[in-house]
Parts: structure tokens; sequence; C-alpha cells
């Protein structure tokens, strides 16, 4: 029998007291005071599944592309997706690091260099470095590729990147790619400017929207369905997917994604104030609410009443506007976001004096997708002026991700 708390005890012992003095009627009450609400399943990840992907890997030389957040769960923590298939003798050739690392410990835009992984002397290939898509050559003891790494949805997040040129680089030397599939924190809509094809980059390599509603494998298979690898190439994909999983769910990350998103404020707000990547303005980098305030040394002082100093830290070792007092907005209290907000981007570009110190216009550009944004920003359009100009866009998408979402 289980042990009651205090408080269900109390609750208990009120309900038989009421039901004594009632009789049918309170007995009636107390049976319905004492059902325990319905529990929401919990959310089990592709990696925790592994009855559905050993199989695949058995006999097979392996190469992984991971990070830290690459991990399976247990009741007193979790072990690292690596250490966990060579426990199981699963014979790992290579290891991949996206951006940050395979520990994930690099600042953004730090190149990651190869090396070798200290706890299991396996050799890392970065994929942020000199090549950002694996060689035939690194291929070439590879059976069959692993991806499993925690995506948040957002098109300038650049793990979907790494993911479409493994997916390219596999397709063209035959070898199957199986992803491991994460929820999306930011997969409960679709929202944002959508990506130009001449403004390709590593920050955005699809026409897709700013957030695209789609966990890592939903996007593995648009990518691969609509022939977006070169040369209309299609890679031989599985995609292991989540079990009680909907793009509802509002889900919490255990272990940051990357250096500067720390929690789940930041990731919500990330899709919004990421924009201020392509601006001289502080996102909080060089601080411990990165993403979760903004504000810059020459911004208008009597507009804000809140101001912070960015110095270097863990993810930010040259963060703008170091040792200078940005005046700005705290956002750590912001609740879980359902689109993109403007307010913030457009409140800095009001309060900022000199209009040229704001913009650093190809890196907004390629954050944005277009270089429509900031021309809208320039031109003093409100929030929902710029917004009605990505509906058709946004509708367009709609359409398209239908036909990949695996999930409610």
């Amino acid at each position: 029998m289980p042990i009651l708390s205090p408080f269900k005890s109390t609750v208990l012992l009120l309900v038989l007291l009421l039901s004594s003095c009632k009789g049918q009627e309170g007995k009636k009450a107390a049976a319905s005071e004492n059902e325990e609400p319905a529990l929401v399943p919990e959310i089990t990840v592709a990696a925790n599944r592994t009855q559905n992907y050993l199989p695949l890997l058995q006999d097979k030389r392996v190469a992984v592309v991971a990070n830290q957040t690459s991990v399976i769960f247990q009741a007193n923590g979790y072990t690292h997706l690596v250490d966990s298939l060579l426990s199981r003798q699963v014979d790992i050739k290579t290891v991949f690091a996206p951006e940050h690392g395979f520990r994930g410990k690099a600042d953004a835009g730090e190149l990651v260099k190869d090396g070798v992984d200290t706890k299991t002397s396996l050799p890392i290939v970065s994929l942020y470095g000199k090549n950002r898509k694996p060689s035939q050559e690194q291929l070439s003891d590879a059976d069959v590729v692993l991806f499993d790494i925690q995506d948040v949805g957002v098109r300038f997040y650049t793990y979907i990147a790494t993911l479409q040129l493994v997916m390219e680089a596999c397709a063209e030397v035959g070898v199957p790619v199986i992803v491991l599939d994460r929820p999306n924190p930011n997969g409960h809509y679709v929202d944002g400017p959508s990506m130009l094809k001449e403004h390709t980059s590593f920050l955005g390599m699809t026409q897709i929207p700013l957030v695209y509603g789609l966990t890592i494998g939903e996007y593995a298979q648009m990518i691969n369905e609509e022939k977006w690898l070169k040369a209309d190439n299609k890679v031989d994909l599985t995609v292991i997917p989540l079990k009680n999983y909907t793009h509802a769910s509002d889900y919490h990350l255990p272990i940051r994604p990357s250096p500067n998103l720390p929690n789940d404020t930041s990731i919500t707000l990330y899709p919004s104030l990421g924009l201020f990547e392509g601006t001289h303005i502080n996102a909080g980098r060089g601080t411990e609410f990165q993403f979760q305030r903004y504000g810059a040394s020459f911004l208008d002082s009597t507009q804000y009443n809140f101001n912070y100093i960015p110095q270097p830290n863990f993810g930010s070792k040259h963060p703008k506007e170091k040792a200078k007092k940005c005046f700005g907005k705290d956002l750590a209290k912001s609740e879980r976001m359902n689109a993109v907000s403007l307010k913030w981007i457009l409140d800095a570009y009001k309060n900022c004096p000199d209009k040229s110190k704001f913009f650093r216009t190809n890196s907004f550009t390629k954050h944005a997708g277009t270089p429509l944004l900031q021309q809208q920003i320039e031109a003093g359009l409100s929030e929902a002026e710029i917004k009605a100009t990505w509906s058709a866009d946004l509708e367009r998408f709609k359409k398209i991700r239908e036909k990949y979402l695996m999930y409610d």
C-alpha cells in the first residue's frame, strides 16, 4: 500500500469524516475527491528506445554524430549515447562533432578542431572546422551513421545544417542514416520570415520559416523527400520515433543544447532574440541570462530602467559590448512563446540614436534569411505590417509540413 503524504493524509481524513456525516452521498463525494488526476505519459526520447535501433547496428561499423545532449535517460540521471553503445559492444569507428563540439563547450562560431575523446579514446571529427560535411574518406569505414542531437527548432540554429550535410554526404557514398528523434521545444508553432534561396548559408540551408515546427526526425524526412540534397539525391533514412510526444508538449530540456541556451526561457525567446545576433545589440551573452535580456551602451538610457555589464564567461569569450554598461530590457520572467515577436528588436531600433550603429547587415540577412526584414524595420513598419508579409510563405510551408508530421 503506498505511503500517503501528510497533505494527502489530511485530505483523506476530512473526506472520511464528511462521508460518515453525509451517508451514501458523502461516500460518492469521497470517491470523487479521492481520484488522482490523469497523468500525462512521460515523453520517451528515441535514444531510450534501444530495442528499436540496436538491431540496426548489429555487426555494423558505426559513425555517430553527437554532442553533450546525446544521452539515454535513467532514473538517476543519464548516460551518454556513445558510452552506452560501447558498453553494448557496438563497433563505433568515429564520432562527428557539430558546432560547440562533442562536449558542447566551444563558443558560437568558434572553430572546433579534430581530436580524440579523452574518455573513450574515439577519434573526434569536427563538422564545424575546416569541413562541415563529412568527406568520403571520413565515411569510408562506416556502414551506418547514427545521428542524435537535440535541436531547438530555429532555422539559424546550426544543428539542422549539420544534419543536412551529413545526409548529403551519406547519400553520395551510399551509407544509411539513422536519426534518433528528440522533442522540439519550439515545435508547437510555425512563424517568421522564410529564407530566400539566394541567401543560403550554414545559418539556413533550405527555404523554410524561421520557426518550422518539426522535430529533427520529421525535418530529416522533409529534407530527404523534398529532394533538398545535392543532385536531388536521397539517403537511405530511418527515423526512430519518440514515444508520448505531441507538438503541443511543453518539453523541458534537461541539458543545455549549447552554451548560451541555459534554460527553458532562453530557448523560448531564442527565435525572437536570436535576431539580435545580426545587430550590434547584446542579447545576454557574457551574462548568466543569455537570450533573456538585450541592451547596448549606445541605446537611449533614458528609455530603460534596466542595465547590465557583459563580461567574458562560459560560452562567450568575447561578448558584444564587453565591460560596458548596457541599457535595455530584462525578459527573464517571460512565459512560453507561441509566435516570433518583433517588438523587442523594433524597440531597440527605435531607441538607437545612431541607426547606423544598429545592423550588421550581412549577418542580419543570414539570420533573417532575407534582406527584406531589415528594410522593413528601417522603413518604420509595425510588427503587424511586417508579419502580414510572411503569411503567404507560411501557409505554403504548412501544407508541405503536414506531409511529414509524425506526431499530433
